[in-house]
């Protein structure tokens, strides 16, 4: 054996935990989920779907989306075969929009590169769009039995508690560490059950915040329990300012209907029909001029008047959204090449692919229509 190869090996070894595979399995079978929309089947298609969704996602928001995305298409060529506007406005809620963009593209070339069958090694797996190494990991173990380390945000959480690992699990040597220790603790059997027992521990048990210590198989043994230290690890991301964006966004009304953009392909709202906007801009508070000024382009501009602002938080920054309403009497007509601006009927919003903040505007309005001018 090589020499560094033999010297992995025995590091790995050095973390193996006699029994800690067997307890997670046995608590799983007795104690675990059992009953998810995407459990008690072996197909890949399903377990990908779900795996995806419920990346940074909790398992009640996306079971809808999950049964309607499985209603809608099927199988992965169904998927593949749609277009990415109506798995954009089935995914429209959920947030984190790449993961849908990705979805799509995944579907398309495991239909055109992998003959309409997923991957059944999750190295392989790790190569698709929006497929990271956990998530190969949990496909490749659910479907195919592979023996795969999964190491996702609930797995860190149960590794550094039950094992005091310090230091913050996002950055690389203690990454690092924790990727050692889940593969050295994979039992040779039951590997499905295993991985969906150390999800089940860190979603139902070691929960971020008020953990049920008292039903935790691993409380003798914690070192987190035993060290007065659960609240403490594992240790949080080193705090700093959470960047502010300002943009001014435009409702442009005329009649029953309502003026959109369909974005571009990238961004963080890649894909989705959006208002438009006036970025990186914070507007004195009398700027119905230039408000109508940039509106003018889609009509004749009765009048604009500012909305209450609205505040959404993002992972990375926080947007502040100070929405406009501007009444227009006429309509431009579009140009006769493609454009990104669109009218839509109110009464068809309920269904098209709105970012969260923006859909909520737009319902606000519709629930109070005298704020629009329209009872």
């Amino acid at each position: 054996m090589h020499k560094a190869a033999a010297e992995a090996r025995i590091a790995d070894e050095s973390l193996a935990v006699p029994g800690f595979a067997g307890q997670v399995i046995a608590w799983q079978q007795q104690h675990g989920r059992h009953g998810l929309p995407w459990q008690g089947t072996s197909d890949p298609y399903r377990i990908w779907l779900s795996e995806i969704m419920l990346q940074q996602t909790q398992v009640a928001a996306v079971i809808p989306y999950y049964l309607r995305f499985l209603e809608r298409f099927p199988t992965v060529r169904s998927l593949a075969d749609a277009e990415l506007a109506a798995v954009m406005g089935l995914w429209s809620g959920l947030g984190y929009y790449s993961r849908a963009r990705n979805l799509h593209r995944c579907a398309q070339l495991v239909r055109d590169q992998h003959g309409g069958a997923f991957p059944a090694s999750a190295a392989t797996l790790a190569t698709l769009p929006g497929i990271g190494r956990s998530t190969a990991a949990a496909i490749a173990a659910f479907a195919f039995a592979e023996r795969a380390a999964i190491l996702d945000g609930n797995v860190k959480r149960v590794f550094c508690r039950v094992f005091g690992i310090d230091g913050f699990p996002g950055e690389k040597a203690v990454e690092n560490l924790l990727w050692a220790r889940a593969q050295a603790l994979l039992p040779e059997r039951h590997i499905q059950a295993y991985t969906q027992g150390l999800m089940d521990l860190g979603a139902t048990v070691c929960t971020r915040s008020r953990p049920k210590c008292d039903a935790c198989p691993f409380r003798p043994s914690c070192v987190a329990h035993g060290s007065a230290r659960v609240a403490q690890l594992p240790a949080r991301k080193p705090s700093k300012p959470v960047p502010q964006r300002q943009t001014e966004m435009i409702i442009a009304l005329c009649g029953d209907e309502v003026l959109l953009e369909q974005r571009g392909p990238s961004g963080i709202w890649g894909g989705l029909l959006s208002l438009p906007e006036l970025p990186g801009v914070d507007l004195p508070g009398d700027a119905s001029d230039a408000v109508a000024s940039a509106a003018a382009g889609f009509g004749t501009v009765l009048r604009a008047d500012p909305l209450d602002r609205l505040s959404h938080g993002f992972t990375h920054f926080t947007l502040h959204i100070r929405p406009w309403l501007v009444r227009v009497g006429e309509r431009h007509v579009m140009a006769a090449e493609p454009s990104a601006f669109s009218w839509h009927r109110a009464d068809s919003l309920a269904a098209a692919p709105l970012p969260a903040p923006v859909r909520k505007l737009l319902m606000r309005l519709l629930v109070e229509p005298r704020l629009a001018g329209m009872d």
